[in-house]
């Protein structure tokens, strides 16, 4: 006869579960990194060949077409490629600039172009008009991710992302104890009742 301890199957089933779940959970927390290391790459490959980048729109004057808190991928090109209809961002001697929509242009002196502007919001043309020879083109906009590029570009969230994703990637690569060393005091797999060995524990005499 022998004595065999009950086995929690239930128990030792669930930890490959929550270990599994954990593997689903990082592995789409890497993949979004990996994306959105993907993108960054993609900018500054855009930003150096094509001369694009982004600007982003704190206040409504081109509303309702691309009102506050827009982000606008804009592309740097001669001023005197540009037409009536298109939304540029030109540059202002002591002042910021200002991506309002053309509403006239005209060649000027040294190569220059004279840009009339106008926002869509504004009643009235912006002042005095702007002699330029290169602005930014608006290629296209997304209302509301400006907020996310300044929520993203504070120093704390980004030493948060950083520190995170440092620990989430030697977490997926830290060495794990495999299914068959989990219980080094047993010799026996997980579910399997342990049989005495052939011939141990009973022993015969016989007695002339």
């Amino acid at each position: 006869m022998f004595h065999a301890d009950p086995v929690d199957h239930a128990e030792s089933s669930s930890a490959p579960r929550r270990r599994s779940a954990l593997s689903v959970v990082s592995s789409v927390i890497m993949n979004l990194l990996a994306v959105g290391g993907l993108a960054c790459i993609v900018m500054v490959v855009l930003a150096v060949v094509f001369n694009v980048s982004l600007i982003m729109f704190k206040t409504g004057s081109m509303a309702p077409s691309i009102p506050a808190g827009s982000l606008a991928v804009v592309q740097t090109v001669p001023a005197a490629s540009v037409d009536v209809g298109d939304v540029v961002t030109v540059k202002r001697p002591g002042q910021l600039p200002i991506t309002h929509r053309v509403i006239k242009t005209s060649p000027g002196a040294d190569g220059t172009t004279m840009l009339e502007m106008r926002g869509d919001a504004n009643s009235f043309d912006d002042p005095g008009g702007y002699q330029v020879k290169e602005v930014r083109k608006v290629l296209w906009s997304v209302p509301g991710l400006a907020k996310g590029v300044i929520w993203l570009s504070n120093p704390f969230v980004l030493l948060a992302i950083t520190i995170g994703a440092a620990l989430l990637v030697l977490w997926a690569f830290w060495p794990r104890q495999s299914e068959d060393d989990a219980d080094p005091d047993d010799g026996v797999p997980d579910g399997r009742i342990a049989m005495p060995e052939r011939g141990a524990g009973a022993h015969s005499r016989i007695e002339a």
